[in-house]
């Protein structure tokens, strides 16, 4: 046990993350999302999306360069707008850091990423991109 450390990050999860460089990307997925089929490693956390976030945030900065650093699933009207505004007002960042897109175009962008952390998270479109940063760079 570590102190200091949310305790949902494992230390499987802690090293993962810390394999990352800056650029790379983590998904964070729903309980429906083909998590596997990605092809990268997936680690499991049994907690909603947005609790996931908030944990992997406490150790994981987010990108501030150029372009958006978040990537949410555009949802269909009338679904999923309780779960994305969990996971906005999780991932703490400023708007413009923040991008939506489409299901399909988020599917392949899905194929591109560095790892897969996947919740129990049952609503619809609780998932999210994050794009590492730099430690120390300013995330206001």
């Amino acid at each position: 046990m570590l102190t200091g450390i949310d305790p949902l990050l494992s230390g499987d999860l802690l090293r993962l993350l810390d394999h990352m460089g800056h650029d790379d990307t983590l998904l964070i997925t729903d309980a429906h999302y083909p998590s596997h089929a990605m092809g990268v490693p997936v680690i499991d956390l049994a907690v909603p999306s947005p609790e996931a976030v908030r944990a992997v945030r406490t150790v994981l900065p987010i990108d501030m360069y150029a372009g958006p650093s978040v990537t949410l699933m555009t949802p269909e009207p009338g679904t999923g707008e309780e779960v994305q505004a969990q996971l906005e007002e999780a991932v703490a960042v400023r708007a413009d850091r923040l991008e939506r897109i489409d299901r399909f175009d988020f599917y392949d962008r899905g194929r591109e990423v560095f790892a897969v952390v996947r919740t129990l998270e049952a609503r619809k479109y609780g998932c999210i991109m994050l794009r590492k940063g730099v430690v120390g760079d300013d995330e206001s």
